[in-house]
């Protein structure tokens, strides 16, 4: 069970307690609402409505957690869960792993193995994916396991307390190893993929720094400040720079003899824990396929 609790000072005395926790606490009205209805909301160890007024030294605690249930199917596929507590879970995906079930691939995804990891634990929530990635990156992603922390981190994703770190290796050698790419992103048309480099575009800005120089190629790291579809890959093709195995922004490169997949990994995230309060930082290891390829290229 994840529990929010806060204890009114004298400056809050007088206030509704929806108003308090809308206001000062950032909660939504339909966690709030739901809160009050499942009796989740309590002050002083009793159920309250929420015109309830606060006095000084109530005790509010908020029962984030509850029963839920989701339409995918509980399936015993391996995850390599790197942290989690009562509120987070943060796994390493595995290239060529679907995130969520679709209609091309309805299981054997990522989500399909988390449920049946709660289940198997007694957990009954339900799959709130914070952060996504395409089936051929692999790396970090955050799943919150109740609405309250769902909330707050994507919330938190658009500031600049929320940090998404990647690893690629790329053709070439990039004439500034450290630098900012600040260039707009725009999606021609509706029925392509494919994102191009064009003054119409979505303000996309990616930092990077050059880590290892090889002979053919470079590992960079690079930090989203910005999160476009496609962003780091679409910056550095138009560098001339495309990620190895990229078919989509590496076209003129055939690499199948290197790696199978785009050499991109999720390696590291930092942020504010919703709850605690407290900087979470978490990395993760290199791929053995993107391992091979950086002696390939040495």
């Amino acid at each position: 069970m994840s529990f929010l609790e806060y204890k009114i000072t004298k400056e809050y005395e007088g206030m509704k307690i929806r108003e308090f926790l809308k206001n000062n606490i950032e909660l939504s009205t339909r966690l709030i609402r739901g809160a009050a209805l499942d009796k989740r909301l309590k002050v002083n160890k009793k159920d309250v409505k929420l015109n309830y007024v606060l006095k000084e030294g109530d005790m509010i605690n908020i029962q984030v957690s509850k029963e839920e249930t989701q339409n995918i199917e509980p399936q015993n596929i391996p995850i390599d869960i790197v942290y989690e507590d009562e509120d987070l879970l943060i796994v390493n995906k595995s290239p060529y792993m679907v995130v969520h079930p679709t209609k091309g691939h309805p299981s054997g995804t990522l989500s399909n193995g988390v449920l049946y990891y709660f289940k198997e634990k007694g957990e009954n929530c339900i799959v709130r994916l914070v952060s996504r990635l395409d089936m051929n990156t692999s790396g970090l992603i955050i799943i919150a396991k109740n609405q309250f922390c769902h909330m707050a981190l994507s919330k938190a994703m658009q500031g600049d307390t929320f940090k998404k770190y990647y690893l690629s290796i790329i053709h070439g050698n990039l004439k500034e190893k450290e630098g900012t790419i600040d260039l707009p992103i725009y999606r021609p048309s509706e029925d392509v993929i494919k994102r191009i480099v064009h003054e119409n575009g979505q303000n996309s800005i990616t930092h990077y720094k050059v880590l290892e120089s090889y002979a053919k190629g470079e590992l960079v790291e690079l930090l989203l400040e910005t999160g476009r579809t496609h962003q780091i890959r679409v910056h550095l093709s138009h560098l001339g720079h495309p990620i190895y195995g990229d078919e989509l922004y590496g076209e003129e490169f055939s690499d199948e003899e290197f790696i199978k997949r785009q050499a991109l990994h999720a390696y590291g995230v930092e942020f504010i824990h919703p709850k605690t309060k407290k900087t979470i930082v978490i990395k993760s290891e290199l791929p053995e396929d993107m391992k091979k390829l950086i002696e390939l290229i040495k």
